[in-house]
């Protein structure tokens, strides 16, 4: 099994890839998936944001009111960190247990954890291969604001909490260079693909 780390920044495309390699074999480990699976409405988690958050983070429905959420912890980094000591965690033990899985279906599967703050959290070293999904910071911004209707302060202050483009590039084995449109990004996420089959095989 090859264990590889798939991070990027905000907007800088990283659902897309992951979805490209799943099209090409590879079991997804989605991190952002999972987080909202361990605060589902019933589960300790929920119960954990709660307490730390107070009652005003949920919906009339009973769940965990995202954005809301969102706006509270990407503007302060100490509410961020209290989020993140609640969630990882659990976000951690469950991508265990999918990991573990898919390594007893075949020797030579490539899971792809999709993790986006792989970097700010220090995990490179738990990965046999960190691939990073790079894009400039301006394109970053164009995506949030003009795909998923966000303010551009909004935008910015989630950018501001992640990692530097920089940093991010530091602990990158590979990288992916999404600046451009949908034709330049499937060929080289073919070209990864086929990297990360050799390294598995070898493996």
């Amino acid at each position: 099994m090859l264990k590889v780390g798939l991070t990027g920044g905000i907007g800088a495309g990283k659902s897309e890839v992951s979805r490209l390699l799943v099209e090409r074999g590879a079991v997804l480990v989605d991190a952002d998936r999972i987080a909202r699976e361990v605060v589902a409405p019933g589960t300790e988690g929920l119960a954990a944001v709660v307490e730390a958050f107070g009652p005003g983070i949920l919906a009339a429905d009973g769940s965990l009111d995202r954005p809301k959420l969102g706006t509270i912890v990407f503007a302060d980094p100490e509410k961020l960190a209290a989020l993140n000591a609640i969630v990882h965690p659990l976000v951690g033990a469950r991508s265990a247990e999918l990991e573990r899985a898919a390594a007893e279906a075949a020797d030579d599967t490539v899971v792809v954890h999709d993790v986006p703050l792989l970097a700010e959290n220090g995990l490179a070293p738990f990965y046999d291969v960190v691939v990073v999904v790079d894009a400039r910071p301006e394109t970053q911004l164009d995506r949030l604001v003009r795909l998923r209707g966000m303010t551009e302060d909004d935008a910015r202050a989630r950018m501001t909490a992640q990692a530097t483009r920089e940093k991010r590039l530091e602990i990158a084995d590979l990288v992916i260079d999404n600046d451009g449109p949908l034709e330049r990004l499937v060929p080289r996420v073919d070209e990864v693909w086929r990297d990360l089959r050799q390294r598995a095989g070898a493996a």
